[in-house]
């Protein structure tokens, strides 16, 4: 029995552009492109969902749905160290990590030792790591299966955390309407309803066979899935690029002393995540990253074998003489080789005679 959880964070985009701009909070907000030069939207809020405005709309549809939505262009970079850094949370508890976009991922935490191997407090923790260090939040979804997890973790958006044990997977799925398949697009869910197929209790009604005459291949899967079955693996390589720590001050610090002194306290705790990493991996490079009060970002890195304090002080030396402005945030890490890549196959442990709590 696999322990599978299925992060997806809530309107990322958007809740990315109202954490670093309080004042976009609680009005309808779309990230996109501009009506006059035919944007389409890429994600936007619930307040502007609940006008009807949904991701992949022109913008100028969007705007007169709800002439007050605010629309502000994409940062991918942005977004990309945003995703970068929820991954390293994840890293934590797991090295099976299947990525499916910048804001979603199937984790298998099965043999996940964090938490007493519970894959519902293992959850419940990333969302709040998440909540706290970074500001916007996850919906989760756990199952034995990622079927089942990622249809969970849609199930209470938004912040919203589903759990399905094993007993509980038969009713869930008899009672499940089949447009929530992966694969049932409006089109076959219409076709669906012709034939009087409206959940998967219906859909067990036909055999293999007449499931794949009527939808082909796809029928073969609809006959697995309407009995909650999946047998599909967390598809990744687990390896880690960088093992960073950040943090966000209450009040931005302007002196260069009370940088170096939150740059120790952050120093031995990024020893601390190396540390329980093991021999895995191998330093190569350090980075120290300050954000400052109006949110713009400074990033300076070197090489490093060792990833020593004193190479931290002279970055954020560099950072401070670049621009000696108060800081926001402050973050250091370490790039990281794994020594493992390119070894070929581990021998897997031997499973353990009894399943920890799901």
């Amino acid at each position: 029995m696999r322990k599978i959880i299925h992060c997806d964070c809530d309107c990322f985009y958007a809740a990315v552009e109202m954490r670093d701009d309080p004042n976009l909070r609680g009005r309808p907000l779309a990230v996109g492109g501009s009506s006059d030069r035919r944007g389409v939207i890429s994600t936007c809020n619930y307040e502007a969902r609940s006008y009807g405005v949904r991701s992949a709309m022109p913008t100028a549809q969007a705007k007169k749905l709800c002439p007050d939505l605010i629309v502000v262009p994409g940062n991918m970079a942005k977004y990309r160290e945003v995703s970068g850094q929820i991954r390293e949370i994840f890293l934590d508890y797991c090295d099976d990590i299947e990525p499916l976009s910048l804001d979603e991922a199937f984790l298998d935490v099965t043999d996940s030792g964090r938490c007493h191997g519970s894959a519902t407090l293992i959850a419940e923790e990333i969302r709040q790591r998440v909540r706290d260090t970074l500001g916007i939040t996850i919906s989760a979804g756990v199952a034995p299966n990622k079927f089942l997890a990622k249809i969970a973790s849609d199930w209470q958006k938004p912040d919203g955390l589903t759990v399905i044990t094993p007993s509980e997977v038969d009713q869930f799925v008899l009672r499940l309407p089949i447009n929530k398949i992966h694969g049932v697009g409006r089109v076959t869910a219409e076709k669906m309803h012709r034939q009087g197929i409206r959940t998967c209790a219906d859909l067990r009604n036909f055999s293999q066979v007449e499931l794949s005459k009527k939808f082909g291949k796809f029928g073969r899967r609809l006959y697995d899935l309407c009995r909650g079955v999946d047998d599909r693996p967390v598809s990744g390589d687990g390896s880690r690029k960088s093992v960073s720590v950040e943090r966000t001050f209450r009040e931005d610090l302007s002196s260069f002393d009370e940088w170096l002194e939150q740059l120790t306290e952050l120093y031995m705790r990024l020893l601390e995540r190396l540390e329980k990493l093991g021999d895995r991996y191998e330093v190569n490079g350090a980075t120290v990253k300050v954000k400052y009060a109006d949110f713009t970002t400074s990033t300076h890195e070197r090489s490093s074998r060792a990833g020593r304090i004193s190479e931290f002080r002279q970055l954020l030396q560099e950072c401070r003489e670049k621009r000696p402005a108060p800081i926001r945030l402050l973050g250091v890490g370490l790039r990281l080789t794994d020594l493992r890549a390119g070894q070929g196959p581990v021998q897997l442990p031997l499973p353990l005679p009894e399943q920890a709590s799901f």
